[in-house]
C-alpha cells in the first residue's frame, strides 16, 4: 500500500479513535455530574471483600469454560493444540480486549495464535466467528429469557420486549442455518464475491465451505459449544449478582438477567472505547426505570468491569512470558 493511500487511512483510524473517546468522556461526564461522588466511594469502601473474592472466582470459571468451548471448536475442524496453550492465548486476548481501544484486538491473537496449527488462517478465523456467533445467540438468548422474567414483575420498566429479543434470537437460528447445514449451497451464495479477486477470493470461499462441512459432520461440537456458551452468559451474570450483592445493592437476579446482556450488546456499537460510558447510560437507563438510583447503575456497571480488568492483567504476564521465550528461542 502506498504512503498516499496509508495516511488518509491513518488519519480516519485516529479521527474515529477521538470521537469514541469523546463519546466516553461525555456520557460518564453527564451520569458523574448527577451523582454524590464521596457517597458512591464510600459505598466501594463498605463492599465485602469475601463477595468480590467469589466474584473473581466465577469470572474465573467463565474464562475456563470459554476456552474450553474455543477447543471444541478446534477439535471439530481436527485442530490439535495444548488446552493450556488454549488458556494463555484466551487470557492474553481477554487483555488486549480490555486495554485496547477496540474489541477485535483478542480476535486477532487468537486467529494468530491458532494459524500455525490449523495450517490456515482461514480456517483459524471462522472458528473464532464461529465462537463469536453462538456467543452472541446465547447472549440474546439470556437475555430473552430475563426480559420474559422480568415481564412479569415490572412490564412497563423493560427497555425491550422479550418478544423482540426471541424474535431477534430466531432470526440468527435462520440466518445460521443454510451455513451449518448445507455449506455447498452458502458457498455458492458466496461465489459473486469473486469478482473483486477471482483466485484469492475463491480460494477462500472453498476453504471457508470445508470447515463448515467438518461443522455439519460434527454437529455435536456445535450444540456443547453453544450449551457452553450460554452457561458462560448465565454466570456473567451471577458475577454481576455477586458484586451487587458485595455492594449491598438490592438487585434482582432477573433484572440483571435482562441488563447486563443487553450493556454486552449495547457495548458492540463502536462509538466509544472498550463500551464505557455507553455501558454505563445502558445501566442507569434501565436502573432508573425500575426504581433504582443512578448511584446503584453505575456501580453495578463500573466495578464489575474494573475487576474484569484486573482478572485480564494475568493475560499481561502470559503476553510478557511468551515474549521474552520467543526472545530466547531466537
Amino acid at each position: 500500500m502506498s504512503p498516499d493511500v496509508r495516511e488518509p487511512a491513518s488519519a480516519r483510524r485516529h479521527l474515529f479513535l477521538v470521537l469514541k473517546i469523546s463519546v466516553s468522556i461525555i456520557l460518564l461526564v453527564v451520569l458523574f455530574r448527577q451523582i454524590d461522588v464521596e457517597q458512591l466511594w464510600a459505598t466501594v469502601r463498605r463492599a465485602s471483600i469475601f463477595w468480590l473474592v467469589v466474584a473473581l472466582g466465577i469470572y474465573a470459571v467463565n474464562l475456563l469454560v470459554s476456552t474450553w468451548r474455543w477447543h471444541l471448536l478446534l477439535h471439530a475442524q481436527e485442530v490439535a493444540i495444548r488446552r493450556r496453550s488454549l488458556l494463555g492465548s484466551f487470557l492474553v486476548a481477554t487483555f488486549f480486549n480490555n486495554f485496547l481501544p477496540s474489541n477485535i484486538g483478542g480476535d486477532v491473537i487468537r486467529i494468530s495464535d491458532t494459524a500455525g496449527p490449523a495450517q490456515s488462517k482461514t480456517r483459524a478465523t471462522a472458528v473464532v466467528l464461529t465462537d463469536r456467533a453462538l456467543g452472541l445467540m446465547a447472549l440474546v438468548l439470556v437475555a430473552a429469557t430475563g426480559a420474559s422474567v422480568a415481564a412479569a414483575v415490572h412490564p412497563a420498566a423493560l427497555p425491550i420486549w422479550p418478544a423482540y429479543l426471541w424474535a431477534g434470537f430466531l432470526a440468527f437460528v435462520v440466518a445460521a442455518s443454510p451455513a451449518v447445514f448445507a455449506p455447498d449451497g452458502f458457498g455458492r451464495l458466496l461465489r459473486p464475491l469473486t469478482v473483486f479477486h477471482p483466485e484469492w477470493v475463491g480460494d477462500r470461499i472453498d476453504k471457508l465451505t470445508d470447515v463448515l462441512s467438518r461443522f455439519r459432520a460434527r454437529p455435536g461440537a456445535l450444540a456443547s459449544c453453544f450449551a457452553w456458551a450460554i452457561f458462560v452468559q448465565a454466570t456473567v451474570v451471577v458475577f454481576y449478582f455477586a458484586v451487587s450483592y458485595a455492594l449491598h445493592l438490592n438487585m434482582s437476579l432477573s433484572d440483571l438477567a435482562v441488563i447486563v446482556p443487553l450493556s454486552f450488546i449495547a457495548q458492540l456499537l463502536p462509538v466509544s472505547v472498550n463500551g464505557f460510558g455507553v455501558r454505563e447510560a445502558t445501566f442507569s437507563f434501565y436502573f432508573t426505570r425500575v426504581g433504582q438510583p443512578l448511584e446503584s447503575a453505575l456501580l453495578i456497571s463500573l466495578v464489575p468491569q474494573a475487576l474484569i480488568m484486573i482478572c485480564s492483567l494475568a493475560g499481561a504476564a502470559v503476553f510478557v512470558s511468551r515474549t521474552q521465550q520467543r526472545t530466547r528461542t531466537a
